[in-house]
């Protein structure tokens, strides 16, 4: 008896030039739907838009809004990027293993780093308007 062989796999050609530009974005967009899914992500988001309130009536600079959106993408990327992991480790092993284990806690620590930085940031424009002056 003769076993059902699996298509081979062709690696698609290089995008080069300014389609390569477009690749790129679509990629982006993709990964950005995939974040979406996570629940994380969501909070992240409606965050930014709090924060955002909180400038507002706190009467911050243009320069504090630049540092909070800086702030909010770095965020995201390291959410994307904590999310990657998981989604790598939970692809490697259905039990656990002490290196998911590992991997899964580095990534929500980097998270969380930028959790603090943002907090913080929020605290100091709070305190620099409604307490310092």
């Amino acid at each position: 008896m003769k076993a059902i062989s699996e298509p081979r796999r062709v690696k698609p050609e290089r995008i080069t030039g300014i389609a390569h530009v477009f690749a790129a974005a679509g990629y982006s967009i993709g990964g950005l739907r995939r974040l979406w899914q996570e629940t994380a992500f969501r909070h992240i988001v409606f965050a930014l838009a709090a924060s955002i309130v909180l400038l507002g009536i706190a009467g911050a600079t243009f320069g504090d809004y630049c540092i909070q959106f800086v702030l909010f993408f770095g965020l995201v990327a390291v959410e994307a990027l904590n999310t990657a992991i998981e989604c790598l480790v939970d692809h490697l092993t259905a039990d656990w293993e002490e290196f998911a284990r590992d991997a899964k806690d580095l990534g929500s620590l980097a998270t969380m780093c930028l959790l603090i930085a943002n907090a913080m940031f929020l605290i100091s424009v709070v305190v620099r308007y409604f307490i310092l002056s």
